[in-house]
């Protein structure tokens, strides 16, 4: 007779869901690191607009408007940065803005 046994039902790992929905963020500039971690999100301005970037974002490049960038950590906290211009480079879930350029 098989074994009628469900498989055991485990508790969701919600490190494992906040690192699928988290990228590696760092914004600097020549003489400053401003920041580097995970994060969930972050916001910017450009020519066209202001705009979002999360996890799984296609690649992308941008110059940055003036604006205040806006980094939502996993917790909910936000990290607020003015800047005047930057750069913006999108690849594989990692975000690189180099500031001051």
């Amino acid at each position: 007779m098989a074994d009628q046994t469900a498989p055991l039902k485990t508790k969701p790992d919600k490190a494992a869901d906040d690192a699928k929905l988290s990228m590696h963020i760092k914004v600097y500039s020549p003489f400053k690191i401003y920041f580097d971690e995970m994060a969930r999100s972050i916001s910017a301005v450009n020519t066209a607009g202001p705009f979002d970037i999360l996890a799984r974002h296609h690649n992308f490049m941008t110059l940055l408007s003036a604006c205040e960038l806006i980094i939502r950590m996993s917790d909910n906290t936000e990290k607020r940065i003015q800047i005047s211009r930057g750069v913006m480079h999108v690849k594989a879930d990692r975000v690189i803005v180099f500031l001051d350029v």
